[in-house]
């Protein structure tokens, strides 16, 4: 059996073909490989290596005057917008050697530039570096440009993650109704299973191109020949792709090693990525902390308990945050595993476990406490580090888990946590007893809007999407249990009327979009479901919710949700879609709204499966 320890190394092993070459060098990296570049080894790896800088791949970024040598790590094409913004770096530098790493196999650059002939040799790699050389200035300088799969974040040594794919995502009805649109009648498709990889998007076809290379990657590597099982469309078209690609033919001849690999498509268990159900403490760390910037696996651990600072609105942007990746500390790198796999009260219990054992390596004047581990007493483990700034250092990594578990169990909207999970189960026993209208009726009590700043009962401790009491469901919650209801859609009892259950989508469509709107800041989900990314105004909200309008896009006030279908049909579906013109209701009054608003709509009701 093919040991685990031979694709752990696998990541590492492909950051160092990047690393061999920044020796003395200005590094310019984009968001989706320094994420992968955290689970391995991050920053510090890059300066050990002997690099001069580390920046962002931006046209704003460019060497200093003593600097030669410029190292590009990107994820995408050497073409279009990712070409400029080298052009324009190199433009404003003095480089005389540049060395440009893509996660985009060569093969995939033919296909890109509509070249379906086999040819020898990487000849748009060897393009790409004459046009480096032309915009350093002179064609006798240094140009090298080759593909290194650098696109998997070792989590564990059990779990990898591809954030560089994190946007892929499995093909719906719509995508089909958008297919067929483009094909003629006779031609088109019956379902999401008849579809091809040539019949979707340029640029869809080349993220499963550029997965399917970069798994074929890691078995090549690891001289493994695989036996891939696929389930949904898009599973499929990957699993297809790998099986089809050039180099595994030749691999699987002659790889000693065998694996299986199985590709899920997400929703065809969406209670499962919805569900509460969980009893994992990083689970919640990662559902309540704040991503990082530019990252989609980790998040932001506020640092400042242990400075001087006091907490105020300037303070928290002007200190670097912590994060979960621990990769210098052995300890450290134990405890996220035990985090990992253990339930949330062993976890809990090994963290404080670790916080006394690290205070007493240091003599520090710790207080043991026996019984249940509440965040308080981890902070006061972790205040006593404060002022020594050996133990600090010697410690950091477990100090971070440390803080992310405090942070977490004391979180405002934890309490919401058990909310969710307790209404799921009753949703799950009314599906089984009910019509489905009968369950969708059970949610109505939970659509009501938050009090505006100001009114009676209010407050501002909590952030966006959080509502009066710490556990009741907010915007971003209803929407999950939304989720998780329709997925289950088709184990409710077979219903009698129709058009009863037409009426009451239709009443929470109104009810929810009125929540929604009554918000004083939408949530990041909110804010990326509905396309409105900045609020322009902090006027109180009237009571016909017509200021929000504004702060919702300044452009075009005074519009009202019109027009349009909500609830396109599903595949296994038999509701039909329903307009989007909201139906009186008690807890809906008419109020104007900003016409994108229904770009959120339609992802209330997930695809029902068969």
């Amino acid at each position: 059996m093919l040991p685990t320890e031979v694709f752990t190394c696998f990541p590492g092993q492909m950051w160092d073909r990047v690393l061999s070459k920044v020796k003395k060098a200005v590094v310019f990296m984009d968001d989706k490989c320094a994420e992968s570049l955290h689970w391995n080894g991050g920053a510090t790896s890059v300066f050990e290596s002997g690099a001069r800088n580390l920046k962002q791949f931006s046209s704003f970024e460019s060497g200093g005057e003593n600097e030669p040598k410029a190292v590009f790590v990107v994820s995408t094409l050497l073409k279009g917008r990712t070409a400029d913004i080298i052009q324009d770096i190199v433009g404003l530098s003095h480089f005389q050697y540049c060395v440009v790493f893509t996660t985009v196999a060569h093969s995939i650059h033919l296909l890109a530039n509509n070249v379906t002939a086999v040819l020898e040799g990487n000849p748009v790699f060897e393009q790409f570096g004459d046009k480096l050389c032309e915009w350093m200035g002179d064609m006798n300088y240094t140009a090298e440009v080759m593909h290194a799969p650098v696109v998997f974040a070792p989590v564990s040594p059990q779990l990898f993650l591809a954030p560089t794919f994190a946007h892929l995502f499995p093909l719906l009805p719509r995508d089909l109704e958008a297919i067929n649109m483009k094909r003629p009648e006779k031609k088109r498709f019956g379902s999401l299973t008849d579809v091809d990889l040539h019949s979707l998007t340029p640029e869809l076809q080349i993220e499963i191109k550029s997965l399917a290379s970069a798994v074929n990657s890691m078995f090549e590597s690891t001289s493994t020949r695989e036996e891939s099982f696929a389930l949904g469309p898009m599973s499929r078209l990957i699993a297809g792709e790998l099986a089809n690609h050039p180099q595994a033919k030749n691999r699987r001849k002659t790889a000693p090693n065998k694996a299986s690999i199985v590709f899920i498509d997400r929703t065809l268990d969406l209670t499962g990525a919805a569900g509460h159900h969980g009893d994992s403490l990083v689970e919640k760390i990662l559902t309540v902390l704040q991503p990082l910037p530019g990252h989609t696996t980790d998040v932001q651990v506020d640092m400042l308990e242990l400075t001087n600072l006091q907490r105020t609105t300037d303070s928290q942007p002007t200190l670097a945050p912590g994060c979960l990746v621990q990769t210098q500390s052995s300890t450290a790198r134990l405890l996220w595993e035990t985090m990992l796999a253990s339930k949330q009260k062993e976890a809990v219990m090994e963290v404080r476990r670790q916080l006394v054992e690290a205070a007493s390596k240091e003599n520090l004047p710790i207080k043991m406490g026996l019984g249940r581990v509440t965040p308080e007493q981890l902070c006061s483990y972790i205040q006593l580090f404060k002022s020594n700034w050996g133990a600090l250092e010697s410690h950091c990594g477990v100090i971070q888990l440390g803080l992310a578990t405090a942070q977490t169990l004391r979180h405002p909207t934890l309490p919401r946590w058990d909310s969710c999970l307790a209404f799921e189960r009753l949703l799950l026993q009314a599906l089984g007893d009910s019509d489905f209208a009968g369950v969708l009726r059970q949610l109505l009590p939970l659509m009501k809007p938050r009090a505006a700043k100001g009114e009676e009962g209010s407050s501002s401790e909590y952030s966006s999407g959080s509502r009066l009491g710490e556990e009741e469901c907010g915007p971003d919650e209803l929407l999950v249990l939304l989720v998780y209801l329709y997925s289950l859609a088709g184990e409710a009892q077979p219903a009698d009327n129709e058009e009863e259950e037409e009426k009451v989508e239709r009443e929470l469509i109104g009810a929810l979009t009125l929540v929604i709107t009554r918000e004083a800041e939408l949530s990041p989900l909110l804010q990326k479901l509905t396309g409105v990314e900045v609020c322009s105004s902090t006027t109180a909200l009237m009571p016909d919710g017509s200021s929000l309008a504004v702060r919702l896009c300044s452009c075009c006030p005074g519009h009202f949700l019109s027009g349009g279908q909500v609830f396109p049909k599903a595949r296994g579906c038999s509701r039909s879609p329903l307009p989007t013109a909201l139906s009186p209701s008690p807890t809906a009054p008419s109020s104007p709204y900003c016409p994108r608003l229904p770009s959120l709509l339609p992802l209330l009701p997930p695809t029902a499966l068969s």
